[in-house]
């Protein structure tokens, strides 16, 4: 059993005012499958290469393990050299992956291999490109970005298995309290509705990326990903300029940042429990509502 998803408009190309008229300011998610066509990442982007011109740099991963309550999210397990990194996504299926890795700080030229799509909106964060690896057992647990940018995620070097959700479903899919990410204890591609009877009836979009797709998230939206084959991304973040959405990304920011954080150093465990626990009853309660309401 799933979600009701459905899939994600794709396009070749798109001007502004229709990027901006049907997508942007409805916040609906696009593929974008030739935004990348003029890029040289496109073609001079691989592992082979990556390890060739950065392979010493050392990094940090994480798995596909729930997040321990008493450390950050995306808290490392482990570390090795990039370059034996790559050669083990490629070589055997593996749940290591990089989070949010800023590879341009440690070689600033590869900026020049991408094209920021400044044609289609303005507001791109050019001092943050982040960069994400996986192999092929590798997840990235449903969640949304913490300070509500809009989202180009590019893929490369093989395919990727992502599921959107419109922030409206937010209590439906157990968030958990004071976080931006949700209940880790069901699977999100096949999801257990008598464990978890708040998912029934939510709707979602489901995207398989290949290599030089771009997809377009909107400020808020959730997001899940499978690494089916191992490979990498590269995420370029852009505000959204509404004023409001400014001030909600900067208490995002503080109440989900900073006061979740300090929390969780001071009751640990106790925090933990409580929350998982309230985020079942604020699902079951959404869902009351929304039955009622359906009629």
């Amino acid at each position: 059993m799933s979600f009701n998803l459905k899939s994600v408009d794709t396009v070749e190309s798109i001007s502004r005012e229709d990027f901006k008229k049907n997508y942007l300011d409805k916040r609906k998610p696009l593929i974008i499958k030739g935004l990348t066509k003029d890029w040289p990442a496109r073609e001079k982007w691989s592992t082979e290469y990556f390890k060739e011109i950065a392979g010493d740099i050392e990094v940090k991963l994480v798995d596909n393990s729930k997040a321990d309550p008493k450390k950050v999210i995306n808290a490392s397990i482990a570390s090795m050299k990039f370059g034996e990194y790559l050669d083990l996504i490629k070589r055997e299926p593996t749940q290591l992956r990089i989070f949010f890795f800023n590879l341009f700080k440690h070689r600033p030229e590869l900026i020049d291999d991408v094209k920021i799509p400044k044609e289609l909106m303005g507001g791109f964060i050019e001092s943050m490109p982040a960069m994400f690896f996986g192999g092929s057992k590798a997840i990235t647990f449903l969640h949304y970005d913490i300070d509500l940018p809009h989202l180009f995620h590019t893929h490369f070097g093989g395919r990727k298995h992502i599921i959107l959700f419109d922030n409206k479903w937010k209590k439906r899919l157990y968030c958990l309290p004071n976080t931006t990410y949700a209940l880790e204890d069901y699977d999100v591609a096949n999801p257990d509705f008598e464990k978890f009877p708040a998912l029934k009836g939510v709707e979602g979009y489901e995207v398989f990326l290949e290599h030089g797709d771009t997809l377009f998230m909107p400020t808020g939206m959730w997001h899940w990903m499978r690494y089916i084959d191992g490979s990498f991304s590269l995420t370029l973040r852009a505000w959204d300029q509404s004023i409001s959405r400014k001030v909600a990304s900067v208490w995002s920011l503080f109440m989900h940042g900073a006061v979740d954080s300090a929390i969780k150093v001071v009751f640990r465990e106790r925090y933990a429990i409580w929350r998982e626990k309230l985020a079942f009853e604020i699902a079951e309660k959404e869902l009351k509502k929304d039955l009622k309401k359906a009629g």
